[in-house]
């Protein structure tokens, strides 16, 4: 399976990649580097692994603040590209750094081969409370901890106002008035869609999944209960499966050159999206300034406040490291002092996890001129303080991804039935599962 940063499409870990102007160059593609070392009386040396671009301030940050730690930040690759390396590296038994940058699906994968440290004997859980709740239980397994929450994507709806106003198209406040919605624009204009439908995109069905309840996983140790089939994940394929059938949200390849004029030219009239979402949308879709607005999801019960999570990432400490220690310090500072992590809001354009950051008036209610004004990071504030904390990745995650790629995108095209995908990926991921060596129930 191919990462989020899939060949020809720009994603948003790519647009991360170019932000801030020609940063594509900011810092050579690093091979396997080794572990930090110390030098005899000199302070303990570091590497850490991150595809954020510009980090390097922060890292002087660091480095001012400990004079007995020196780091060396290498781009070992985006998502994919450097785990592969990680798994390299920790399967030789060298070469993987002291600290990585690692989305948060991916810390049961990492955890079950013994990669990560539970640094939890350094202090991490001294700042548990200092984090957004769902992301803490995302890094965390009773007492221990395996990374330090950095980035999120809290989801929410953005939509766009002008063919709203001029198709009389309310703002729904649930998914049923959004189907309603969903019709009623697509009759009036066939050429529009309240909503472009994306199965290739595991990331974001699993959002969906997530926001309508679906607990798809629970992981003990090598024991894994699988519910791809539950009722969650049921009603939501059947419910996005009628949308398609009636003909009223498209079904084109999301993140490509056509994708992003659509949103531009407002022919998707929405995007059910993450918190990075604004930004990466005034990135792809600058001609729209103005028109946009942001929501709540949509709802599936009537005056619920449910949202979820797509996309983010951690700072975790390996098992390889010989600097433990100093390596969970700098995980922790690098996501926890105020003066790095105000910085990734302002210049990285990161969302926050800490909540002194998401309470702040000054990033809840900056105004975006792209957003007609309004204070779009405050709708996403809010989106953070409901999802839900009881969700749960699988080991397997970029298998699981595959399959629903593969699943949902054969149901779109018309090859199988949406009503048949629960099913389908319940037998594909136990099997696979089992092949592994798990214990399934």
């Amino acid at each position: 399976m191919q990462s989020e940063s899939s060949v020809g499409r720009l994603t948003r870990k790519d647009f991360l990649k170019m932000g801030g102007g020609a940063l594509a160059g900011a810092y050579a593609m690093g091979g396997l580097a080794g572990c930090g070392g110390g030098s005899a009386g000199g302070p303990t040396e570091l590497t850490l692994w991150a595809w954020l671009p510009d980090m390097q301030a922060q890292v002087d940050m660091f480095e001012k603040a400990h004079k007995n730690i020196k780091v060396k930040l290498v781009n070992a690759g985006q998502g994919e590209d450097e785990y592969q390396k990680l798994r390299t590296a920790l399967k030789a038994g060298s070469g993987a750094p002291d600290v990585v940058h690692m989305e948060f699906q991916y810390i049961p994968t990492f955890k079950q081969i013994d990669g990560l440290a539970d640094i939890s004997e350094y202090g991490a859980n001294d700042y548990k409370s200092d984090y957004a709740p769902w992301t803490w239980a995302q890094v965390s397994e009773g007492d221990a901890v395996y990374a330090m929450p950095w980035d999120s994507g809290p989801m929410a709806l953005l939509y766009r106002k002008d063919v709203f106003d001029e198709y009389g198209i309310e703002v729904p406040t649930t998914w049923e008035q959004f189907a309603q919605e969903a019709e009623k624009l697509h009759k009036a204009n066939p050429k529009f869609y309240l909503a472009d439908f994306t199965p290739e995109d595991g990331g974001w069905l699993t959002g969906l999944m997530w926001q309508a309840g679906a607990r798809p996983f629970e992981v003990e140790g090598t024991k894994v209960a699988i519910n791809m089939d539950d009722p969650a994940v049921k009603k939501l394929a059947e419910y996005w499966g009628d949308l398609v059938e009636r003909g009223v949200v498209a079904t084109d390849p999301g993140f490509t050159n056509d994708w992003y004029r659509s949103l531009a030219k407002g022919t998707y009239a929405t995007w059910p999206t993450a918190a990075w979402g604004p930004v990466f949308l005034e990135g792809v879709a600058g001609e729209s300034k103005g028109k946009w607005r942001a929501a709540p999801l949509p709802q599936w019960e009537e005056g619920a406040r449910e949202s979820a999570n797509w996309g983010g990432s951690t700072l975790a400490v390996t098992t390889q490291s010989e600097y433990a220690e100093e390596a969970a310090q700098l995980a922790i500072w690098l996501t926890n002092d105020p003066a790095p992590t105000k910085l990734y809001t302002t210049k990285q354009f990161l969302f926050p996890v800490l909540n002194d950051l998401l309470d702040s008036p000054e990033f809840k209610n900056r105004k975006s001129q792209f957003f007609g004004g309004q204070a779009v990071n405050s709708v996403f504030v809010e989106a953070s303080k409901n999802v839900d904390t009881g969700f749960e990745f699988s080991p397997f995650q970029d298998y699981v991804y595959a399959q629903m790629s593969e699943q949902f995108g054969a149901a779109a095209s018309g090859d199988t039935e949406f009503a048949q995908v629960p099913e389908n990926l319940q037998e594909k991921v136990t099997n696979y599962a089992k092949q592994q060596g798990f214990k399934v129930s």
